[in-house]
């Protein structure tokens, strides 16, 4: 090939140009424009859009393999959690159904001393179930909201449980809802019986409402960390029997005469969604009064009406039997 015929202009990688520290800056400014102006006047963002919704079909398609292991292992750890959580419960059920049968057991062998003795029955209070809404926004006290209020029937002090024992009492009543004082406020106090010995105290809430304590108890009186603390029912308002907390801190000291006792209550507001407000006991004993009351007086008036009946019966007979002598004597 002649030599003539040969380009000897450089190739195009080798050809002559902007530096790369000016394309760099021009790239930097370009970068700084677009991002304030997408920032002042959103101007990449029909753009964003656009992309966004073109690749949202090739996404799912990418996330498809992803969802399908982490169902499969969700499945898999999910039923391995179902079969665990079947056997502890069929473990409960079987320890509950033990515990009910001597329960029951009990009750009816406490139904018969009672009668034996000529003791009331026991009373059985009223409930309205409920479901806690939220915590009062209130720094300086421990209250909750629960959805039930005057309308249905809840009442200012109307004690308030759960499956694990007393939460609190009612204190405001609104329509539709209702504001519980827990037992961990500072201004919230409940009588308690200790179920060991047997002694009564009364208890409040602690300042800093991290639990409760025993006031003006004796250094020397019988109570141990690990006793349980229920409703004496001396108040009027608690049912008695109900688990209320147990003994975790027990302190004597010398130059005081009274002990320090901390409580931990047994029913954690924390974890209480779905409560039951008890009717207040002197509440439904008055009740119960008037309905035996009203009763007495249905039975006296039906009593009365049959005896009159009967009286009217016996004159009538009479009448009868004098008119038939005074016909047999002409």
């Amino acid at each position: 090939m002649p030599l003539g015929t040969l380009d000897r202009s450089p190739p195009p990688f080798f050809r002559q140009g902007p530096s790369a520290l000016t394309k760099l800056a021009l790239c930097s400014a370009l970068a700084l424009l677009l991002m304030v102006a997408d920032a002042r006047f959103k101007l990449m963002l029909p753009a964003r859009a656009a992309l966004a919704l073109v690749l949202q079909p090739v996404q799912r398609l990418l996330l498809v393999p992803v969802d399908a292991w982490e169902n499969a292992g969700d499945y898999l750890r999910g039923t391995k959690r179902a079969m665990a959580a079947e056997d502890l419960a069929r473990r409960q059920l079987s320890a509950q159904a033990e515990r009910l049968s001597r329960a029951e057991a009990l009750q009816a062998e406490n139904e018969r001393l009672r009668k034996l003795l000529g003791l009331q029955p026991a009373l059985v209070v009223p409930t309205l179930a409920a479901e806690v809404l939220f915590e009062a926004p209130d720094p300086f006290s421990r209250r909750v909201v629960i959805d039930r209020g005057a309308t249905q029937g809840v009442a200012a002090g109307s004690p308030v449980i759960n499956e694990a024992g007393v939460l609190g009492q009612v204190t405001r009543v609104y329509p539709l809802s209702a504001e519980v004082t827990l037992l961990t406020d500072k201004d919230a106090a409940i009588p308690l019986l200790n179920a060991r010995t047997q002694m009564r105290n009364a208890a409040a809430g602690r300042p800093d409402g991290a639990g409760m304590e025993l006031r003006f108890l004796a250094a020397n009186a019988d109570v141990k960390v690990g006793d349980l603390m229920t409703t004496s029912g001396l108040d009027g308002v608690y049912p008695p029997g109900l688990p209320v907390a147990k003994v975790t801190v027990v302190e004597r000291r010398g130059d005081s005469s009274f002990a320090q006792v901390q409580l931990t209550p047994i029913a954690q507001p924390d974890s209480a969604h779905h409560v039951l407000v008890l009717q207040p006991m002197d509440r439904h004993i008055a009740a119960r009064k008037e309905a035996e009351v009203a009763a007495a007086a249905e039975a006296a008036s039906a009593a009365e009406a049959k005896a009159s009946a009967r009286e009217k019966r016996k004159s009538e007979r009479a009448e009868k039997a004098a008119a038939k002598a005074s016909g047999a004597t002409p």
